[in-house]
C-alpha cells in the first residue's frame, strides 16, 4: 500500500473524490446531484479526468466552476485516479464516488454523521440501488476455496441463490438494516482520513477490478471495521466506463482475478491446488469472451442485484431514469 503523506485536514468534512472517463453526461447528473442534496456537511468535489475525448472537461469547468479539476494526459485507470483525489483531499474524510451515480437527498450528510457516530469504522459505503429503484448488491465476503470455485463456474446463475455461492454474494444480506461487513464496494465509499494515512491507499498493483476487495481485504487484516449503511442511498447505473470497451475489460478483470487469488488466497494452498485454480481462472476467461462473442448482453459485471440490460427489469436506460419513473 502507498502511504505517502497527505494533505492534513481542515475545516472541510468531506472530500468527494470523482475518477471520470468518458462519462461526460453521466458526470453532469453526478455532480449535480452531489451539489443539490448534500446540505448539511462542508464539502469539496475533486474531478480527475482520465483522459477523456468527450469534452467532459470542458463541461466541468462551464457548468461546475466550484470543482477542483485534475485532467489527466495519460489514462491511469481507476486506483491511480483515486489515489491522487486521496492526496489532494482537504476534508476529514474522503469519499471515493463512481461518476455514473445520483447522489439521493441526504446521503452523503448521513455517511458524514454516521462515521461521526461511529470513531470505529475505518470505512462505510450506502445502500446502493439500481435505476429501478431495487437494491444492488454491493457486499461481498471472502470465502472457502469451494465457494470461489463454483462462483467462477457461474454456479450463481445456474442455481440463484445457492448457499455456496451467496458465501461470496451476500444475497441474502439485510440491506435494511446498518452492521459491519467484509467487503463493500467502492462506487460510493467513505475513509477516515486516519485510515488512508495509517494504512494506507489503494493497492496500485490492481488497475481497476478487485481494488475494492483487495483493499477491504487489507482493512480486515488489520481488524478495522468497515460499516454498510442503509440510510445513506445512492443511485447506480453501473459499469458505464468499463462496459465501453467489454472484451478488453474483459480480459483485464481476470488478470486482476489471477492477481487477486495470488494475494489473498494462494498462500493457503498447495501447488496442486494453486495450478487448478489458476487453470479455472484461464478456463473462465475464456468461457466469459466467449459468452461476449454469442450473447446480446455486453456488460463486463453481472452478478446478482446488478442492473439489468436496458429495458429489461432491473435496468433503465440511462440519467433520469429513476426520476422518471419515480415521477410517474
Amino acid at each position: 500500500m502507498n502511504t505517502e503523506t497527505c494533505n492534513p485536514p481542515t475545516a472541510t468534512d468531506l472530500s468527494v473524490i470523482i475518477g471520470s472517463y468518458n462519462t461526460r453526461d453521466l458526470l453532469r447528473g453526478c455532480l449535480k446531484s452531489i451539489y443539490d442534496n448534500t446540505r448539511e456537511c462542508a464539502f469539496e468535489v475533486i474531478v480527475i479526468d482520465d483522459c477523456s475525448t468527450d469534452d467532459s472537461p470542458a463541461m466541468v469547468r462551464q457548468e461546475f466552476p466550484q470543482v477542483r479539476l485534475v485532467c489527466n494526459t495519460t489514462n491511469q485507470r481507476y486506483a491511480k485516479v483515486n489515489n491522487a483525489g486521496l492526496r489532494m483531499a482537504r476534508g476529514r474524510y474522503g469519499l471515493l464516488l463512481n461518476s455514473d451515480v445520483e447522489v439521493q437527498p441526504g446521503a452523503f450528510d448521513t455517511l458524514v454523521r454516521f462515521m461521526d457516530e461511529h470513531p470505529d469504522a475505518a470505512a462505510a459505503g450506502p445502500k446502493l440501488i439500481n435505476p429501478d429503484g431495487s437494491i444492488q448488491h454491493c457486499i461481498r465476503s471472502f470465502p472457502g476455496l469451494l465457494p470461489i470455485v463454483c462462483q467462477s463456474l457461474n454456479v450463481h446463475k445456474l442455481l440463484p441463490g445457492n448457499r455456496l455461492t451467496d458465501q461470496y454474494y451476500n444475497t441474502r444480506f439485510d440491506y435494511n438494516r446498518a452492521q459491519t461487513v467484509q467487503s463493500i464496494g467502492t462506487t460510493s465509499f467513505i475513509l477516515r482520513r486516519s485510515t488512508w494515512e495509517r494504512y494506507g491507499l489503494l493497492d496500485e498493483r490492481f488497475t481497476h477490478f478487485f481494488v475494492d476487495l483487495a483493499y477491504c481485504f487489507m482493512l480486515g487484516q488489520h481488524r478495522q471495521p468497515i460499516y454498510y449503511v442503509s440510510d445513506a442511498v445512492v443511485l447506480h447505473y453501473g459499469s458505464q466506463s468499463i462496459n465501453q470497451a467489454g472484451l478488453k475489460e474483459i480480459r483485464l478483470l481476470h488478470e486482476a482475478l489471477a492477481d487477486f487469488y495470488a494475494l489473498c488466497y494462494a498462500p493457503r494452498h498447495r501447488a496442486p491446488t494453486r495450478m487448478i485454480i489458476q487453470a479455472g481462472i484461464r478456463l473462465r476467461k475464456r468461457l466469459k469472451m466467449l459468452e461476449y462473442y454469442l450473447s446480446s448482453d455486453k456488460r463486463v459485471i453481472k452478478g446478482p442485484g446488478a442492473p439489468a440490460l436496458p429495458g429489461r427489469k432491473g435496468g433503465a436506460g440511462g440519467p433520469g431514469a429513476f426520476r422518471k419513473r419515480t415521477d410517474s
